[in-house]
Order: structure tokens, then C-alpha cells, then sequence
């Protein structure tokens, strides 16, 4: 595997970890719940792990916006999947311009 396809899949990798550990926050209700914090910190770990990882074949700039926007994404969907949260049809736009923004970054 090319060293920009292994960073691009680290880059995944950490915005997948970033998301589960935002749900988990969710979850754990303000840390009232510490087995779901304390897996949350934990998953948060892992991410930037493999936002390390990532940085060895792509610019710091462009793995940290890939990771932070997919993270947005996920984060998003989820807790309109997951939790039944509303989103309004300007968040909805956002979330295509996000996604949108995302591919020309990663084309760049």
C-alpha cells in the first residue's frame, strides 16, 4: 500500500474513532455515566494515533481538516441516526457543503 493511501486510510480510521467517542460522550450524559467518558477519552486516544500515523504522508493541514470534517459528518448523522436528533434543512445544506468541500480536499 503507497504511503498516501496508508495515511488517507488512517485518516478514516481517526475521524471513525473521533465519531464512536463523540457518541459515547452522548452517552455517558456529562460523565454521569463513567464507563461511557472514560471510553470516550479512550477512543479519543486511539484517534489521534492514527491522526499520527496519518501525518507521515500528508500534510498536517490537510489530514487534521479531513479528520475534523469527517468527524463533523459522522458526528451529525449519528446523532440524527442514533439519538433522533432534529436537523434543520440549513444543517442538511452544511452537511453537503461539508462533504463537498471534503472531496475537493481530498482531490487537491
Amino acid at each position: 500500500m503507497s504511503p498516501a493511501a496508508t495515511s488517507l486510510l488512517a485518516v478514516v480510521a481517526a475521524a471513525v474513532l473521533d465519531i464512536v467517542a463523540n457518541l459515547l460522550l452522548a452517552r455517558s450524559e456529562g460523565f454521569r455515566r463513567k464507563l461511557w467518558g472514560v471510553s470516550a477519552l479512550v477512543m479519543v486516544g486511539l484517534a489521534f494515533s492514527a491522526l499520527a500515523v496519518a501525518v507521515h504522508g500528508m500534510d498536517l493541514a490537510v489530514a487534521y481538516a479531513m479528520w475534523g470534517g469527517l468527524g463533523i459528518l459522522g458526528t451529525s448523522l449519528g446523532g440524527w441516526f442514533l439519538f433522533g436528533q432534529k436537523l434543520k434543512p440549513i444543517a442538511w445544506l452544511g452537511i453537503v457543503l461539508l462533504a463537498g468541500g471534503l472531496a475537493i480536499l481530498h482531490t487537491s
